[in-house]
């Protein structure tokens, strides 16, 4: 009989992984970041339990689109004050900071509750080749572009 292991929060190892972001489609990679963050590449991946790797993205401001996303996508947020409405497109905000670009990217697609915050502080990145982490002994980690 087969039991499924379910991980304890004292149980979890972390890794740190590096992605280059450097030419990859925004999108792709996000998704692979939000994998690894969440913990899914594991084979004791638990639901309710944090089990998710450390991952640094640099070189950040070189990632791409496709398509015109670029000029058409626009990102909205609400001060809650009358006429607190803000839009920006995707363009303004990667010339403005190319490292929230790819953290909102990342950041939608990590869960919206109080387990996606603690997964959210995991992820650093740097629109530079350069990241503090060199203690960590980071390993690379491969995306398909």
């Amino acid at each position: 009989m087969r039991q499924t292991t379910m991980l304890k929060p004292s149980e979890v190892t972390r890794t740190w992984y590096v992605v280059d972001a450097a030419g990859l489609t925004l999108g792709r990679l996000a998704a692979e970041v939000a994998s690894v963050l969440r913990g899914k590449n594991k084979p004791t991946y638990t639901p309710n339990v944090d089990c998710g790797d450390y991952v640094i993205i640099v070189n950040a401001d070189k990632a791409v689109v496709t398509g015109n996303k670029l000029n058409e996508k626009m990102y909205y947020h609400h001060s809650g004050y009358p006429g607190g409405f803000k839009a920006i497109s995707m363009r303004d905000l990667k010339a403005k900071n190319p490292v929230r670009w790819v953290e909102k990217a990342v950041h939608g697609m990590l869960p919206h509750t109080k387990l996606g915050d603690v997964q959210r502080s995991h992820l650093f990145v740097y629109a530079g080749a350069e990241h503090p982490h060199q203690a960590q002994k980071p390993v690379e980690l491969k995306i398909k572009g």
